[in-house]
């Protein structure tokens, strides 16, 4: 048997970095391709505002019932089968939508999309972990990267599918071409991540019983989950309501209200770029309450700010102040390799509920008060992410 030298191992794990990378960017472009083109499925369906936003509750339901199982996965057949796993069911999905559009299905785009949340949930997962997995071999802060390619990749999509909306290529053509790139990622990819250490196995290859509480019954992986449900509210609110806060609030135009969610998400992919180096130096708990208290004043400049200068500077401090604290929850999840698999699903699911349910909240209250002011309902959870902070201190190495 060989034994990698130092050089071999640092290669090995630059390689299962930029793998990370990748993957993490795929995943954002599939999610803004989808999403950028979702005017589109309304007009070729020919369906309500409404019915599309329950078309969009398959592709939840999928997520849901597959994020609480994706750490099970995980654990079985490792993070780099369990993303190609995803990316196939994904492609697959892909597939199913297109052809469900062509032929004017609903049903075929709702079975379709379900299979699709249940593809995103499982590739979700392992990719966080395995990104946790090159953050713990590197020995320093590199998951916001991760996420910041993520961010990065949607971008791209959002453009992409701007663009060929514009030029009016139809959203069939436009979901094969990414089922292609998909299928290519995924399957090439993975084959450089690192081996994923999960829990000890017995002789007959059954996992052997956990030690103390399941992940579920962990007070600590609860309280992340609660940190970082206060964090993918902040970020998804920003992204689904900024711009129309602009417009309703400051009386902006739309293109202006559309530049202002342009710079809350480059504030955002700027500080996970850079934010690494910031959490190592400071310390994770640190930087998680002073990106929950810039989130804070951000979004108190934005919603009370009398002009646009000082709504756009609230925008860009919001942003800076919602992009770690995902990231670090999936850190802070994972310190234990042994049990990362089950824990970063848990702190994913409750992330991934405030994800969804938070923003429309937020549309029926702004029914009542405006959506601009009903903004200021994301203080609450953000102001409990700021307190349960110290929840995400990192555990003492063995």
């Amino acid at each position: 048997m060989s034994i990698k030298t130092g050089t071999e191992q640092q290669v090995g794990l630059k390689a299962a970095a930029a793998a990370t990378f990748v993957v993490f960017g795929i995943n954002g472009l599939v999610f803004a391709s989808w999403a950028a083109r979702i005017p589109a499925v309304t007009e070729t369906l020919q369906i309500t505002s409404g019915q599309m936003g329950t078309l969009l509750l398959c592709t939840a339901i999928g997520s849901l019932l597959a994020l609480p199982t994706a750490g099970l996965v995980v654990g079985r057949i490792g993070t780099a089968n369990t993303v190609r796993c995803g990316g196939l069911l994904a492609s697959l999905a892909g597939v199913g939508i297109a052809l469900s559009l062509s032929a004017t299905s609903i049903v075929g785009t709702a079975v379709a999309l379900f299979f699709f949340g249940i593809a995103i949930g499982l590739w979700d997962v392992s990719q966080n972990i395995e990104g946790a997995d090159v953050e713990h071999k590197l020995r320093r802060t590199i998951m916001p990267q991760f996420h910041a390619a993520f961010s990065g990749g949607a971008f791209i999509g959002a453009l992409v599918g701007a663009g060929l909306s514009t030029l009016g290529v139809g959203l069939p053509l436009h979901l094969l071409v990414i089922v292609g790139i998909v299928l290519l990622v995924t399957m090439v990819a993975p084959r450089y991540f690192l081996p994923h250490v999960g829990a000890p196995v017995r002789a007959d290859g059954e996992p052997k019983p956990a030690k103390g509480p399941s992940a579920w019954r962990d007070s600590r992986t609860l309280l992340i989950g609660v940190v970082v449900l206060g964090a993918t509210l902040t970020e998804g609110a920003g992204n689904d309501w900024i711009a129309k806060a602009s417009v309703d609030g400051l009386g902006t135009s739309e293109s202006t209200g559309a530049l202002m969610f342009a710079l809350f998400v480059l504030a955002m992919t700027a500080m996970r770029f850079l934010g690494g180096r910031v959490i190592d130096k400071y310390g994770r708990v640190a930087v998680l309450r002073a990106s929950m208290a810039a989130a804070a004043a951000g979004l108190c400049l934005f919603v009370l700010a009398g002009n646009v200068s000082l709504a756009a500077a609230g925008a860009a401090l919001w942003g800076i102040g919602a992009a770690l604290a995902f990231p670090m929850g999936m850190s802070a999840a994972a310190d234990d390799p042994k049990h990362a698999a089950a824990r970063v699903s848990v702190v994913s699911t409750l992330g991934y509920i405030s994800f969804l349910a938070g923003p429309p909240l937020l549309g029926y209250l702004g029914d009542l008060t405006g959506i601009h002011l009903a903004l200021l309902a994301i203080l609450a959870p953000i102001l409990l992410a700021l307190l349960l902070a110290g929840a995400a201190k990192p555990l003492p190495t063995e």
